[in-house]
């Protein structure tokens, strides 16, 4: 966690200023926090904690998107042949989703009308690349689920622990609860990408531009934008799995049952 906080300042500038310091404190906070919910017997708020891979699939997602995007700004002042063949994948990925009412069309759209064409290309560029990437974790996700039947293969699957935000006894039925947290998750999962660019927009029209110029700000702006939309899509199908899997044992526990009755 601290190298994911401290990766775009290492990049872009590897320089110990006071900016530096800033990012290596916040980076420290995090690697503190995900060392404490992954060492503590009782959780509080990471879920899934006990069902690898899914954080780690998650934080690979999210580093993806970091450093990707990070390389293309280093791009514009100080290019290599790595950071040319990102941008120019990136161009490309984000030339091929930019069609109307996309969300990359969006992002785009999202810009001030005075914002420059260079600087038009690169959030296209990143937002191309940022997409992409969660698109391709999604994926990757449903073939662990449904190929791999995650989380059967992680042992036993304890709710409270890795599902501490959910509290069964909440009322009404576990199942139909978790069927309908699942899909609220995957809806707004889907619906983000569109909402976020909008309501900036907005926002920004009447309190003032959202720069894009400091790299930044590109880059974690970009990163949120296509990170917490999949992480919603893939805790809403994590979700759904685990309801599948308490509906599997309730069925097999009725069948077991009715055997019995009629020995």
């Amino acid at each position: 966690m601290w190298l994911l906080v401290a990766t775009p300042t290492l990049i872009l500038s590897g320089s110990t200023g006071e900016g530096s310091q800033l990012v290596v404190f916040f980076g420290a906070l995090a690697g503190l926090f995900t060392f404490t919910e992954y060492f503590f017997k009782y959780p509080s708020i990471v879920e899934f904690r006990f069902a690898a891979p899914f954080n780690r699939h998650r934080f690979v997602t999210i580093f993806a998107m970091v450093i990707l995007i990070t390389l293309v700004c280093k791009g514009v002042f100080a290019p290599t042949s790595l950071t040319l063949t990102v941008k120019h994948w990136g161009d490309l990925l984000g030339r091929a989703i930019d069609v109307p009412y996309s969300p990359v069309r969006l992002v785009v759209l999202m810009l001030h009308d005075n914002a420059s064409v260079e600087l038009v290309e690169i959030v296209r560029t990143a937002a191309g690349l940022a997409y992409s990437i969660s698109l391709l974790s999604l994926v990757i996700f449903v073939l662990l689920v449904r190929v791999a039947k995650w989380p059967s293969n992680s042992g036993a699957f304890n709710v409270w622990v890795n599902l501490p935000l959910f509290d069964p006894t909440g009322g009404g039925d576990v199942l139909i609860r978790l069927k309908r947290d699942a899909n609220i998750n995957i809806i707004f999962g889907f619906l983000l990408p569109f909402l976020i660019p909008a309501v900036v927009k907005t926002a920004t029209d009447l309190v003032g531009n959202l720069s894009m110029d400091d790299p930044q700000t590109l880059i974690w702006t970009m990163s949120a934008w296509a990170f917490l939309p999949a992480s919603m899509i893939m805790r809403g199908m994590a979700m759904g799995r685990v309801a599948e899997m308490i509906e599997e044992k309730r069925r097999r526990a009725y069948a077991q049952s009715d055997a019995a009755q009629h020995a």
